[in-house]
């Protein structure tokens, strides 16, 4: 098949732009490298099945051109990161929003199939764990920019299933949780390349908060397998599906785990979120994937744990600032 993945040189989207090719699709990814990178892609970039193109999806008429030649799509392009969202919550909403306006609006045109990457955001904060499909929401004040992100994501899966709905157009919704993994950057606020960074520079690690919320970190290798089982599943469009992973760790163990993992002679200072962020911010203390549904549909079982992961991301960080 020949696959469009938009924010394709992006973490996940050039681990998914991998796999594909491996298994022998004709890859074409768009990212206009506003947080993607050429240096994520460079594993494929020589590949006679991959093709690259520098632009924004919101640019409708190379959408049309794009999205008219593939089989399917994969829309993974969004403003990720927490500090990204605090900083540029105007370009978080449009880049969502419309972006997502854009790809659907399109691809219901030429009849393709869609996968729409959305974000345990928009369980914002339910204490409701583990957070299942089909719970309510409990999104903040809007005071808060980071809850711009988590509604804008949530405006995404509510046209993705209206697309499914009205025209009967095969769209799938994700919630990733956390997914990790090698390639991914601390640049916008990502925990764990953070962490591991600064362990390995044996530099202080900053923890927000108290330090006793909690997480469950997903692998990037097994998100990619996932996903693509439910785009190649007849029976997955029209929901809602979490994909991540249930180990559960507290920011503060985390430290602790990569410290010792490391060999770090770092020491965990606590921070507020205020002085972080320079600006209030509203947090959730727990975040936890319910996965039945995406299990009793494809399958699927995370396989990598979390000591596996970091000693990936590890060797990751440390083969990049050596």
């Amino acid at each position: 098949m020949k696959v469009l993945i938009t924010g394709g040189a992006g973490f996940i989207g050039s681990h998914l732009a991998e796999t594909l090719l491996k298994q022998g699709h004709e890859v074409v990814a768009i990212d206009d490298l506003s947080t993607g990178s050429l240096d994520n892609l460079s594993p494929v970039m020589q590949n006679p099945q991959f093709r690259f193109v520098m632009d924004n999806v919101r640019n409708s008429e190379i959408m049309h051109v794009l999205i008219e030649q593939c089989d399917m799509i994969f829309h993974l392009a969004a403003a990720v990161g927490v500090q990204l969202i605090v900083d540029e919550p105007v370009h978080t909403i449009e880049t969502n929003i419309h972006g997502s306006e854009v790809v659907l609006n399109i691809a219901n045109k030429f009849r393709k199939k869609i996968l729409i990457a959305s974000t345990s955001e928009v369980y914002g904060k339910s204490d409701a764990v583990p957070f299942r499909e089909d719970d309510d929401t409990v999104l903040g004040s809007t005071k808060y920019s980071r809850w711009a992100y988590a509604c804008s994501k949530a405006i995404d899966e509510f046209l993705g299933i209206a697309y499914y709905e009205q025209f009967q157009l095969p769209v799938v919704v994700t919630r990733f949780f956390n997914t990790v993994g090698p390639r991914q950057t601390g640049q916008y606020g990502m925990v764990i390349p953070r962490f591991v960074e600064k362990a390995l520079k044996n530099e202080t690690i900053q923890i927000y908060g108290t330090g006793q919320q909690s997480r469950c970190f997903g692998y990037v290798g097994d998100v990619v397998d996932a996903i693509i089982k439910l785009m190649i599943s007849d029976e997955a469009p029209g929901r809602v599906y979490n994909v991540g992973a249930t180990e559960e760790v507290t920011m503060s163990e985390l430290a602790d785990k990569i410290i010792d993992m490391t060999g770090s002679q770092s020491q965990k200072e606590f921070i507020s979120y205020e002085e972080a962020y320079g600006k209030p911010f509203d947090d959730m203390m727990r975040r936890i994937p319910c996965l039945d549904r995406i299990r009793d549909m494809i399958g699927y079982e995370p396989s990598t744990s979390l000591d596996e992961i970091l000693a990936a991301v590890i060797e990751d960080v440390r083969t990049r600032i050596s």
